[in-house]
């Protein structure tokens, strides 16, 4: 509990510097504030950024936007569930399989999502979780598979009830290594599918930029399975990653910044990003490369 609280006091002084109101040291390369006749920046409607750690469905219903495109070719295959025969490769292809399942719910995609249902119960199975600690749940998505709102708030209370039985286990790293993987994979399609490096939209910049602020958590939540290798050597991954992160700034108009805690989310009608084109293709062929060693058996 005293690192949570840390790491919300080092979050509130990070974003209490970054809406000052000295605007010279930013130069925006991105913005998505709406502007009025005159070019004056102006609020508009709010939304929600997650700064905390989300089970591997919801981090990629983040990036769920009109227009974004479905590629089924983008997501891990199922038939490579068989092939991961370590815990730590079904761990992590756990939390990939999660996030795929949410990209293929944005789509209400009967059968592909029930493919991956069956597959994230596979390796549920493959790590131990007993079969009827989420068994039921499964049978009600399978019974009405029509409310994708619904089959979301399931398919998020199987991951909250692996890590559960995980942590009574003794198997936290474990639990660790799902949500990283589920991480990772959110990035992965966000940054082949949602954004195009031709013509980058600003909105999905945004949320791709903003995400520093959840690996920020990540990189935290980690740190308490350090006695895992596993666990440390993707983590040393994530801190390089962390360095193009690092490398720009996004500034909040004075005012329109509100900081939620009990729910882990800031709210704001808009935000100005210094990130450039080759800081986000530098993130987008890193995030590839790290994805594609993470599915491979």
């Amino acid at each position: 509990m005293n690192r949570l609280a840390s790491l919300l006091i080092i979050l509130l002084i990070f974003f209490v510097y970054s809406c000052k109101e000295n605007k010279e040291r930013f130069v925006p390369v991105f913005s998505t504030y709406k502007t009025d006749s005159t070019g004056t920046a102006i609020p508009g409607s709010r939304y929600e950024i997650h700064y905390g750690v989300l089970t591997p469905v919801e981090v990629c219903e983040i990036f769920d936007r009109p227009g974004i495109r479905f590629d089924i070719a983008v997501l891990n295959p199922v038939s490579n569930c068989k092939l991961y025969l370590s815990s730590a490769k079904a761990a992590v292809n756990e939390g990939i399989y999660g996030a795929d399942f949410g990209y293929l719910k944005m789509f209400g995609v009967g059968q592909e999502m029930i493919d991956y249902m069956i597959t994230i119960k596979d390796l549920a199975d493959e790590l131990g979780i007993p079969g009827d600690y989420i068994s039921s749940t499964f049978k009600s998505m399978q019974d009405d598979m029509s409310e994708p709102d619904t089959i979301i708030a399931l398919m998020n209370r199987v991951y909250t009830r692996i890590g559960k039985n995980l942590r009574e286990n003794g198997r936290e790293s474990t639990a660790g290594l799902i949500v990283l993987g589920g991480w990772v994979e959110a990035m992965y399609i966000a940054t082949q599918v949602a954004y195009d490096p031709q013509k980058p939209d600003p909105v999905v910049v945004q949320k791709i930029a903003e995400q520093k602020y959840t690996l920020n958590s990540l990189l935290s939540f980690e740190k308490n399975y350090y006695d895992d290798p596993v666990v440390v050597y993707y983590t040393k991954k994530l801190k390089f990653l962390k360095n193009y992160f690092d490398s720009f700034e996004i500034y909040f108009h004075k005012g329109d910044l509100e900081i939620d805690t009990a729910r882990q989310v800031f709210i704001a009608s808009g935000s100005e990003i210094t990130i450039t084109v080759a800081t986000l293709n530098r993130i987008r062929s890193y995030i590839a490369d790290l994805r594609q060693e993470m599915v491979t058996p």
